[in-house]
């Protein structure tokens, strides 16, 4: 097994594109490649996945700890031939000032070697100091190779090469040519999301054929560092719980896709047996014991989510009725009365007591620090009263709550809802700007599978005490009454 870690000089280089294009070629190829991001991100994830054709992990040193980020490396790099990290922003660049949760510390704690990847636009005999101060900064980097990227030409090309060769030890391992057929289109958080572009995968392929023929994928696999990975366990079926297995929704369309595979990957240990429901299409809510809903970009669907008004009211009865639901930024404004974009106002759900309003500018960014307040149905916490850290990407508010709605979290670092709180509480909904993940001392996915199991356990008991349950029966939860009521099945 070996790997590589992509990282970049600064950030929009082109490393996401290449990095899809590495996956994709080296996959067509019959190399089984496991792909990483470093940081909290959700689009660049899903189109890794899409190039290498499986789940692509986080790596997130703020969140994690360094075991963390070590054992679920280590658990999905040993199935694999080789593994991509792809970094965030430049090589060195991260929140503290000593770098220790920079891109260049995660390499180096994995053992990594880099391929720097520098936008060369307008560059020839400048980029040898570029490459050298990046040698020269930490010793304890090993820089493999570069990729130049956006080159005018092959003279441009041939003199690039020619510095690099003449002033530096670093092999250049592929010079990449301006070409529109490697666009993919943008949003504010990035690249549009794979589940948007409808033609993702043949996308990702083209890029890969185009990237097969300027970078020397070869050389690159031969220059990827040996890794040792401890054996870890993938998990498999979902743990025994009082009362069995529960169905959790995942709400997964174009406008929804936010979801960390490895949180997805908890919540079927903990006991869940997930069930993919399409916001869009899908006019009924099927039988289940909990929702998540995750974030995406429902705004930009906001008139096709309004005119699914059969799963709007029966997501809105199951609410009221007690069903659990986790929902995060994008699940925050659908499960909302509202949402007003360009000036048009879209029908939501209903749930949550305000009204969405798009801006043109974020209104929280970045991690946040939260505490819990105890009004949350669950905890989220591995410790009550500790900090638990999350992020928040959004251009939306939320405004017109009544005062006195109850909120899951005191916000000591970011924005959420309204600067101080996040997660409002609706019965049992916790309905929040703020992303979770389960790890560090956050473990809202096995929480929210136990408490879910709880709520089933007591309509099971009440049902078996009422004498309505036969024997040998199975039941179902039927959340759409909006009762909570179950039926039987024989």
């Amino acid at each position: 097994m070996s790997g590589m870690f992509i990282s970049a000089a600064h950030k929009s280089s082109g490393k996401t594109t290449l990095t899809i294009g590495l996956c994709a070629a080296l996959t067509s190829r019959g190399i089984v490649v496991q792909s990483f991001k470093k940081g909290p991100d959700y689009i660049d994830p899903m189109w890794l996945a899409q190039a290498s054709g499986r789940a692509c992990y986080n790596l997130d040193p703020y969140l994690m700890g360094w075991g963390e980020i070590q054992t679920l490396f280590d658990r999905h790099a040993e199935h694999a031939d080789f593994s991509i990290v792809e970094g965030n922003k430049g090589l060195f660049d991260g929140l503290a000032l000593d770098g220790s949760n920079s891109n260049a510390a995660v390499a180096a704690h994995l053992g990594l070697p880099v391929v720097l990847v520098i936008d060369a636009r307008g560059m020839t005999r400048g980029i040898a100091p570029l490459i050298l101060g990046y040698q020269a900064f930490d010793s304890g980097i090993r820089i493999a190779g570069v990729i130049l990227n956006n080159l005018g030409g092959a003279r441009h090309e041939a003199k690039l090469r020619a510095v690099v060769e003449h002033y530096t030890d670093v092999p250049v391992l592929g010079a990449v040519h301006q070409d529109g057929r490697l666009a993919i289109v943008e949003r504010e958080l990035g690249l549009i999301p794979s589940s948007e572009a409808g033609n993702a995968l043949a996308q990702a392929r083209r890029i890969g054929e185009i990237i097969a023929d300027q970078v020397d994928l070869d050389r690159l696999v031969e220059r990827g560092g040996g890794i040792g990975c401890r054996r870890v366990p993938l998990g498999g079926a979902a743990s025994a719980l009082t009362g069995g297995v529960v169905r959790i929704g995942v709400v997964a369309d174009q406008s929804f896709g936010f979801y960390y595979a490895d949180d997805l990957e908890a919540l079927r240990r903990a006991g869940a047996d997930l069930v993919a429901i399409d916001a869009l299409h899908d006019r009924k809510l099927p039988s289940l014991d909990g929702l998540f809903i995750g974030g995406g970009f429902p705004e930009m669907f906001a008139r096709e989510l309004s005119s699914n008004e059969g799963l709007r009211k029966d997501i809105h009865e199951a609410a009221l009725g007690g069903l659990p639901i986790h929902a995060e930024c994008g699940g925050l404004m659908y499960l909302s009365r509202s949402i007003t974009i360009a000036g048009e106002t879209h029908s939501m759900v209903g749930v949550v007591p305000g009204n969405v309003v798009m801006h043109k500018r974020p209104v929280g960014r970045g991690y946040v620090h939260l505490r819990e307040t105890g009004a949350s149905p669950w905890a989220a916490s591995v410790d009550q009263g500790a900090v638990l850290r999350a992020h928040e990407f959004h251009y939306s508010e939320i405004v017109d709550l009544p005062p006195d709605v109850p909120f899951a979290y005191e916000v000591r670092r970011g924005h959420g809802v309204d600067g101080s709180h996040d997660g409002i509480v609706i019965r049992n909904t916790v309905a929040s700007y703020s992303h979770l993940r389960s790890v560090g001392n956050c473990n809202w996915a096995r929480n929210f599978v136990r408490f879910v199991a709880s709520m089933k356990q007591r309509a099971d008991l009440r049902v078996a005490a009422s004498g309505g349950l036969p024997l040998g029966g199975e039941l179902q939860l039927n959340w759409r009454e909006g009762t909570g009521s179950v039926r039987c099945l024989t």
